[in-house]
């Protein structure tokens, strides 16, 4: 599987972005897409994910409330429906699958997401 990672961009504190993962190649009932991201200097951490199969939707604590994780089977896509934006959201924004819960193997090269104060 292939994951690319869109819809980045510098918005306002306040504002709204909405992040694409559009995934080449099929996609299992039992994986799952996660969302993670990385700010300079430092550690990649979970933001949010969504199974394939029952659309079960977790998040980190930091985006519970201003995050929504979606995703359309047809597509082979899952969104990141950012709101309320702070400061502290700037980061590479990146999705992963987790096949099977055999742990995040399959990485997209990730989206810039920079929020102005």
């Amino acid at each position: 599987v292939q994951l690319q990672a869109s819809g980045g961009g510098l918005v306002q504190a306040g504002g709204s972005l909405r992040l694409s993962c559009a995934a080449s190649g099929t996609i299992y009932s039992n994986d799952i897409i996660g969302w993670f991201r990385q700010a300079p200097g430092k550690e990649r951490e979970y933001v949010a994910d969504i199974s394939w199969r029952n659309n079960r939707k977790r998040y980190a604590d930091s985006v519970k409330g201003r995050f929504t994780v979606s995703r359309v089977n047809a597509e082979n896509t899952a969104y990141l429906q950012m709101n309320s934006l702070k400061p502290e959201d700037t980061a590479f924004y990146y999705c992963a699958v987790n096949p099977n819960g055999r742990g995040y193997e399959f990485w997209g090269q990730g989206t810039q997401v920079t929020v102005s104060s």
